[in-house]
């Protein structure tokens, strides 16, 4: 009996752009090409440019579908009166969408660097309309903020939203949404200490002048990296940049790799050392927890490229450097879930270990946002209220 024709799925398009997000989240934009993609969708290369005519034009797609799905959660509960009751509502939709989507949610951190002039400025215009009317309805719900204050907090609470997507810790499905709602939450009803003037946060060029040569090609390197991505940046800008020739960046790294691994080790022997000396002397598990998150978000304003960068670069990194910068990334989760166990002992080590992630997330977002109504003692009191910590002291 001859077989059935095969049909095309409806769908394919939408297929193919889930399919490759999800690769670009786990392998880097860079590091996935067509073919990949056709793998994964279970056709052939040319059947792709049937659908798309470039893995840009791919991207687009899988960002814009992000988008829309974002704002229609947003707009679900469109038909309910009372604006708390309406961000009640929201909340746990835009939960479980991230869950529903974790393994390509990571997509909003790229910022869209990869795509055109045009299409980044639709996709930002989408989105950004979708926060405003997030912040309008937490203003409406607590009308005694400034405008600023509740984007601050929107921005926040949208951070601890899509924590799940930049880590893999397991947990039962409804205890990590109900989790994440809760700090969510926590975060939205939080008051903010009063706004100071903002110190300036990240490496500037002006400060590397007297550093030494290998230091100086370090914190270059990251600076570019930030600015333009990792493979838009080649060891000759590194070395433009940092005022030494090109050959001359070979004696101190060996590769473009070798550098921005070394940058990701600095990064965490500072956290190490600062960790220690913060708890070194802490009388009691809530001031030692206190000293902890005060330590992790004072480093990261002060180095506000370096967490940006890891999140959407590490894929870059070679493997075995990888490997172990993300066994000390969870010696470091862990260091935080232990004090946390001690002062919350019946919460499971799993919700302990979701909170801490939608903590460092939330640093990492608002260090690298910029804005007169950021600055690291308020993003200190929203990791405060998201782990927690206000019901010990």
């Amino acid at each position: 009996m001859p077989s059935s024709p095969r049909r095309r799925p409806k769908n394919r398009k939408a297929s193919i752009a889930l399919a490759a997000a999800e690769l670009f989240c786990a392998r880097g934009y860079h590091n996935v090409g067509i073919e990949d993609i056709a793998r994964a969708v279970g056709i052939t290369g040319p059947a792709i440019y049937r659908h798309f005519p470039t893995k840009q034009a791919i991207l687009a797609t899988a960002v814009d579908e992000l988008g829309t799905s974002f704002a229609e959660c947003v707009h679900s509960s469109d038909a309910v009166d009372v604006p708390a009751e309406r961000l009640r509502t929201v909340l746990p939709a835009l939960v479980r969408f991230t869950f529903d989507r974790r393994a390509v949610a990571r997509l909003y951190q790229w910022q869209g660097r990869h795509l055109d002039p045009e299409q980044r400025e639709l996709l930002a215009e989408r989105f950004d309309g979708s926060v405003r009317t997030l912040r309008d309805l937490l203003l409406q719900a607590r009308p005694e903020l400034p405008k600023r204050d509740a984007a601050t907090l929107v921005a926040a609470a949208l951070s601890v939203i899509a924590s799940p997507a930049t880590h893999r810790a397991a947990l039962a499905k409804t205890q990590a949404e109900r989790t994440i709602v809760d700090c969510a939450t926590a975060v939205l009803t939080a008051d903010l200490p009063a706004p100071r003037s903002a110190a300036p946060r990240g490496y500037r060029p002006e400060q590397g002048a007297l550093l030494p040569r290998r230091e100086r090609l370090l914190a270059e390197a990251v600076r570019l990296f930030h600015e333009r991505g990792y493979h838009e940046v080649s060891i000759s800008d590194i070395g433009e940049a940092a005022g030494i020739n090109a050959s001359s960046v070979y004696r101190h790294f060996a590769s473009k790799a070798d550098l921005l691994a070394a940058a990701y080790y600095r990064a965490s022997s500072r956290l190490e050392l600062a960790t220690s000396e913060a708890l070194s002397d802490a009388k009691t598990p809530a001031e030692a927890m206190l000293r902890l998150v005060d330590t992790y978000v004072r480093l990261s304003f002060a180095h506000a490229e370096v967490p940006a960068v890891y999140a959407v670069e590490s894929e870059n990194l070679p493997a075995a450097d990888r490997h172990r910068l993300r066994v000390e990334q969870r010696r470091h989760v862990d260091t935080w879930v232990g004090l946390l166990s001690e002062l919350d002992p019946d919460q499971p080590a799993g919700v302990l270990r979701f909170r801490v992630h939608a903590a460092f997330n939330v640093v990492t977002d608002l260090a690298g946002s910029g804005g007169a109504s950021v600055n690291a003692e308020r993003t200190a009191a929203l990791v405060q209220h998201a782990l927690a910590l206000a019901n010990h002291g």
